[in-house]
């Protein structure tokens, strides 16, 4: 699946989930995998948790995080030396 098909998995309505990047289809967040991945839930925990999404709808996730980052630049504390 190219990267173009993968995001048009993602949607963004003003009406659904107050405008934030969901699933097609579902009410669940972009953010929400994400922060599940981060974690080190696997892809697996996921779909087990969320029995509607398929492997697809998580690498979308992925792929949309992906490109948020090219758009904006979030500044990320550094550890001080020790």
């Amino acid at each position: 699946m190219t990267r173009t098909e993968l995001l048009q998995r993602i949607s963004i309505d003003p009406n659904i989930c107050f405008g934030k990047p969901c699933i097609r289809g579902h009410r669940i967040w972009v953010a929400l995998i994400l922060d599940f991945l981060a974690s080190g839930m696997s892809m697996q925990e996921i779909l087990e948790s969320y029995p509607g999404l398929d492997e697809a709808d998580v690498l979308a996730c992925l792929a949309y995080g992906a490109e948020m980052t090219r758009e904006r630049v979030m500044d990320v504390p550094l550890e001080s030396p020790r």
